[in-house]
């Protein structure tokens, strides 16, 4: 990925279809060589950005910049943006090797040529063999791959992806996602990915766009995305989360004391945008804290809370706790659990205080 001068740039762009806005005054600049997921929930407008983009459709009103040219009004054969559906639109008269080459046959490139790049798009994505056959002979996985190969083969800077793993089951979804990262990495092209999966979000990508209602509520990298969101929206869109409705109590000496139902809680943050007495809320993701039995005599440090397990849920990896603590009931996940069960009863419960973000009055008004 390349820093420098942004090459897809989308500057105040407005879409509305009748009396419905999709798009409201959207800005997003995109670095050549960057995976970039839109993430945001059906109906958001996501997909609408997507299509502006590859020349399906118009804005009503801003511009999209391609290179440093606006491509406003072009067709989409002159734009350089393949865009791959979510049904993969596979011509199913076609063998494989037929749809992967319809482009470049419509160019009227030279038979030799034409073989030489499928056969390097085979290779990619382990079809070789599979030559002859017809969609309905191949798998999901397989036609999503000749679905992405046949964009790719015609060698442009971009490729836009229109939740292209929906209709694949979970592990195969998990496989094709890891591949496609991998060629996109390998070849160096931009691609802009549609999602409403967090996962998939936070597993691919080099830049998030968080959308709702047609405005980007975030974009920033994965780490960013969920572990210093901008607001509310986007700290419950993506992840699970705690959120904790708490006092400020006192910013001094580059901390920050807050008071959650009695409990003094101090952590280090720039309280600069703080005052005592604010309410804020705390945004600790489920695997920040760490979670412990009390045993009898045994009084928890002064800075643990405590709690009761009301439930937990055994997923393998890691076991989901729900404990009641001052009357909220926290999410809490267990990365490593013990041979001989789930813990329950009172426990006490420690939390990363350095992986906790405090929204602030301005985060909570744009939630």
């Amino acid at each position: 990925m390349q820093s420098g001068n942004p090459y897809i740039t989308f500057s105040h762009v407005t879409k509305t279809f009748g009396a419905f806005k999709a798009l409201d005054d959207v800005s997003l600049q995109i670095p050549r060589g960057a995976f970039v997921t839109l993430l945001g929930p059906s109906g958001c407008g996501k997909t609408t950005l997507l299509r502006l983009l590859s020349g399906f459709s118009e804005p009503d009103a801003g511009e999209i910049f391609v290179d440093g040219h606006s491509v406003n009004n072009l067709p989409p054969y002159r734009r350089g943006t393949p865009l791959v559906f979510q049904d993969y639109a596979l011509f199913p008269h076609m063998t494989l090797y037929e749809n992967i080459s319809y482009g470049l046959r419509i160019k009227g490139m030279r038979k030799q040529d034409i073989d030489r790049r499928v056969a390097e798009m085979l290779e990619l994505f382990n079809l070789r063999g599979m030559e002859l056959r017809f969609p309905k002979q191949l798998s999901g996985g397989q036609q999503q791959r000749v679905a992405i190969a046949r964009a790719l083969v015609l060698e442009k800077e971009v490729l836009l992806l229109d939740e292209p793993l929906s209709n694949l089951d979970a592990k195969l979804r998990v496989d094709v996602r890891n591949e496609l990262r991998q060629i996109q990495k390998k070849l160096g092209i931009t691609v802009i990915y549609v999602t409403h999966d967090q996962d998939e979000a936070l597993s691919m990508s080099d830049l998030i766009a968080v959308m709702q209602a047609g405005k980007i509520r975030q974009a920033g990298t994965p780490w960013q995305i969920y572990f210093r969101p901008d607001n509310r929206f986007v700290a419950d869109f993506v992840g699970t989360v705690n959120l904790i409705d708490a006092v400020v109590v006192s910013t001094e000496k580059g901390t920050i004391t807050v008071d959650w139902n009695g409990q003094k809680l101090i952590f280090h943050h720039a309280a600069a945008d703080l005052r005592i007495g604010q309410a804020v809320e705390l945004m600790v993701r489920p695997e920040c804290f760490s979670i412990h039995p009390i045993h009898e005599n045994v009084s928890p440090d002064s800075e643990d809370l405590t709690g009761e397990v009301t439930f937990f849920s055994f997923l393998g990896r890691f076991i989901r706790y729900f404990v009641r603590v001052h009357e909220k009931t926290l999410i809490i996940d267990d990365s490593n659990p013990g041979l001989d069960g789930a813990i329950e009863g009172r426990v006490k419960v420690s939390i990363d205080r350095d992986k906790v973000h405090i929204l602030g009055e301005k985060e909570l008004r744009t939630s």
